[in-house]
């Protein structure tokens, strides 16, 4: 069976999908088989792995609504062992749908959906939207763990109280087995005051839920670099747009990470 992870953060901008794209890629790297599925309507992953609408006619909105299978939506990537399930700004329209009070267990059907291929991939990496609306519960609901990126940014923790809440009643609720895979501080620079700041505050409070390198005991940070930002508009992760750089670096110690479980 695949582990399926989410990445979720309410708050827009702090690297969440940059995450998702560079994580699964760098499992990809691994040997790992590796699902991306994008259920953010702005679709911003599916468009960083090079791919715009006319590539597909279906996307993970007609999976929701019971008229495709996962299997039949799934897109092989340039990257191997890497595919996608793509998104499309139609699937706000999904909204509608999951607040139907007449739709019962509309909170497990993403899940639902996900047991058809999970014993395809080794993992499952979703790309959730940032609000703490009906499709992120579905992709917590459906997910193993999560992993939290936060910017090293004024605000950083604005708003996470509500995110754990949300994270600690579906594990009491739906879904037992959901925890906290980690937090992922995002866009850190050494150079700024404020960087090492959120990080130390980080740090002081989710110790335990940070991720670090097994050799040196370093806590993973992706740093504040040009090309993570340069890399969707070439339609690649910056795992293998700028492959030396220190976002990629960064990603695949991630991946390492993950991958030992």
């Amino acid at each position: 069976m695949s582990e399926v992870i989410s990445i979720a953060n309410q708050k827009g901008g702090v690297g969440k999908t940059t995450t998702a794209v560079n994580l699964a890629a760098s499992l990809a790297e691994r040997g790992k088989k590796v699902l991306l599925l994008d259920i953010d309507p702005q679709s911003n992953a599916t468009t960083s792995l090079g791919f715009n609408r006319n590539d597909y006619e279906f996307n993970i909105y007609h999976v929701l609504i019971g008229t495709k299978k996962l299997s039949e939506v799934v897109l092989k990537t340039a990257i191997k062992n890497l595919s996608l399930v793509p998104s499309n700004i139609g699937l706000v329209g999904i909204e509608k749908e999951f607040y139907n009070p007449n739709k019962r267990n509309r909170e497990l059907i993403l899940k639902e959906k996900i047991k058809e291929i999970s014993k395809k991939f080794d993992f499952i990496i979703i790309d959730s939207p940032p609000a703490l609306g009906p499709i992120t519960i579905n992709a917590l609901s459906a997910s193993d763990s999560v992993i939290i990126p936060i910017q090293c940014e004024f605000f950083a923790l604005e708003g996470l109280a509500q995110l754990l809440n949300t994270v600690s009643l579906l594990k009491k609720t739906i879904n037992p087995k959901l925890k906290i895979k980690g937090f992922l501080p995002t866009m850190y620079s050494g150079q700024n005051n404020l960087s090492k700041q959120v990080l130390a505050d980080l740090s002081h409070h989710f110790k335990d839920k940070l991720f670090h390198r097994k050799k040196t005991k370093e806590c993973i940070v992706v740093p504040r670099n040009v090309k993570i930002a340069e890399s969707p508009s070439f339609g690649k992760p910056v795992t293998h747009y700028a492959t030396s750089s220190k976002g990629s670096i960064a990603y695949r110690d991630l991946a390492t990470v993950i991958a030992r479980g």
